[in-house]
């Protein structure tokens, strides 16, 4: 397994786990009172924040056990990665318009917020999954 695929699995973890760990803050925060009520900034910035943190992290030690695969890229990984990026920017652009058709019609911040990091986290988790999926079964030629 190489060095970028074993960063794959480690942000394949990431972004959902950070995300729930969100909701839970959140819907814990709302405490029965509606959602836009909640103080969602705080924990939204908290697990951003941790996640780029534990990717860091995790980067490291794969790094560190990779040995001298670490860092190093070839053109197959390249193409994957692009693969993978090009996949996930789907759920990126109908975030991105689901929170322009929400603030088109004056919803909360809250939800605006929301909508969108939904968006970043479903784009994380599909190209993640494009890109193992391509590790596995390899990139189809054109």
């Amino acid at each position: 397994m190489s060095y970028e695929e074993k960063n794959a699995w480690v942000f394949g973890f990431i972004a959902p786990i950070g995300y729930i760990v969100y909701v839970v803050l959140v819907l814990t925060q709302a405490g029965g009172r509606p959602l836009e009520e909640a103080n969602y900034v705080g924990p939204m910035l908290g697990t951003i924040l941790g996640a780029i943190v534990v990717g860091i992290l995790g980067g490291i030690v794969v790094g560190a056990f990779s040995g001298k695969d670490a860092g190093k890229s070839d053109q197959r990984d390249k193409q994957i990665n692009r693969f993978g990026e090009y996949i996930g920017s789907a759920f990126l652009v109908a975030g991105a318009l689901g929170a322009l058709v929400l603030a088109w019609f004056e919803a909360p911040h809250f939800w605006i917020a929301n909508a969108l990091y939904l968006a970043f986290v479903l784009q994380a988790i599909l190209s993640t999954i494009a890109k193992l999926v391509a590790y596995r079964r390899g990139l189809r030629q054109w």
